[in-house]
């Protein structure tokens, strides 16, 4: 392997040699658990989904082209590869692993191609091998070296860039401006540091999230991992959907009680404002690219371990003449409100004077993409990045003219929990 232009790793002047063949997994079998150290990468939920390991090419976009220099990599990438699949499935054949940056400058953003890589949907399982000419041998040993990785050891949390009353006086700042009129809405985040005695392997919390949070999407690419509840865009097949949350309660555990705080969270003339901005944000970035648009008029309420969110369930059609992928697709999507605010630009504008931390890829489109162009984005929530013996989590809040600061990090604190907990924290 050879290191290329901007940050790009290549095979030697040769195409990628691509081999998909079926491959029998029991269905009570996690594909986590298959995954050896070597750089592994995660798209899971319900058990289905891709993972792989391996490094057969690599591109680190950054800046504000980052999204366009990412899709004409892949394009000459797959254009170039030579393909035989067994299967027909999205996520069979060349598929790339992602992460994005939060904002234009600064932070760097990974699409990588692993070496080998496991897929399921429903009853169909596959395995698929990539590698330049004639190095496909032995490949899928790889999956042999899989082992147990070791619970972290002695970890301490501390605050990140901001205490907990500094990041309410920044929460009570963003109120003030927005009843001043200079914007609708921003989210604005924290951060939290995990330090343990010795390296975290990724694997550990990555198999608890899976276990605990089967419903959102568990995802690794390049250190950041996480099990975000929130679909940025799906493209399958020209079908296009979108789930947007906004809008958040912390459970109790009481399910009574739990009830009627979804009950409380479903007419909260606050939360659903905010959801309102966050919904109507995805729906306009859609829209020029997509015909028959379903937009509920009201959003449901969506149940997680931890917390319960306002949520809609936004679809639509790729126009037949346009050739759009699911990555130009999250590029317009990114920022949409539920992440960043209204209007965009007052509103990251604010974020870069009050949050007092890089976001690196916290909030960004994470996921992944297929040679067709078919692929699943999710924002990297819920979420946290790891070197070493380090783990920086995140979490934010979409403020709005009567948000409550005391509320606001009560709200971040449940946000925590997923990882947190994965940690054993």
């Amino acid at each position: 392997m050879t290191s290329g232009a901007r940050g790009e790793v290549v095979p030697d002047s040769a195409p990628l040699v691509v081999r998909t063949v079926r491959l029998e997994i029991p269905r009570e079998a996690s594909l986590i658990e298959m995954l050896p150290e070597d750089h592994p990468v995660t798209w899971l939920r319900r058990g289905d989904g891709v993972v792989g390991c391996g490094v057969a090419a690599e591109l680190r976009p950054r800046g504000p082209g980052r999204f366009a220099e990412a899709n004409e990599w892949w394009g000459q990438l797959t254009s170039r590869a030579i393909v035989r699949s067994d299967v027909d499935e999205p996520g069979s054949g060349l598929v790339a692993f992602g992460s994005f940056a939060f904002a234009d400058e600064p932070g760097d953003s990974t699409l990588v191609v692993p070496e080998v890589i496991l897929g399921r949907r429903g009853d169909v399982s596959w395995l698929t091998t990539v590698s330049s000419v004639g190095g496909l041998d032995q490949l899928d040993r790889r999956l042999e070296l899989a082992t147990t990785p070791p619970a972290p050891v002695g970890v301490s949390f501390t605050d990140g860039a901001l205490n907990g009353d500094e990041w309410m006086a920044a929460v009570g700042e963003a109120v003030r401006r927005i009843n001043r009129g200079d914007l609708e809405k921003v989210v604005l985040a924290r951060d939290l540091i995990a330090t343990a005695a010795e390296p975290i392997d990724v694997r550990w919390p990555l198999r608890r999230l899976a276990a605990d949070y089967p419903t959102c999407w568990t995802f690794h690419v390049d250190g950041m991992f996480g099990a975000t509840p929130e679909l940025l865009v799906r493209r399958e097949r020209g079908l296009v959907t979108s789930r947007v949350l906004a809008g958040t309660i912390r459970r109790t555990g009481d399910d009574a009680r739990d009830l009627t705080l979804a009950a409380r969270l479903a007419r909260s003339s606050k939360d659903l404002e905010e959801h309102e901005y966050a919904v109507r944000s995805v729906a306009e970035a859609l829209e020029p690219h997509c015909s028959s648009m379903n937009v509920p008029e009201a959003p449901f309420v969506l149940h997680l371990p931890n917390v319960m969110h306002l949520a809609t369930d936004v679809a639509g059609v790729v126009h037949d003449s346009e050739e759009i992928t699911s990555l130009d697709l999250a590029a317009a999507l990114h920022p949409s409100a539920a992440v960043g605010g209204t209007p965009t630009r007052d509103a990251l504008a604010l974020i870069t004077e009050l949050e007092g931390m890089d976001r690196g890829r916290y909030a960004g489109p994470v996921g992944w993409m297929d040679a067709a162009g078919d692929g699943e984005w999710g924002i990297a929530l819920r979420s946290a990045a790891i070197e070493g013996d380090t783990v920086r989590l995140f979490a934010g809040c979409g403020i709005v003219a009567d948000s409550d600061p005391e509320a606001e990090l009560a709200e971040t604190q449940g946000k925590f929990v997923p990882v947190r907990d994965a940690l054993g924290g």
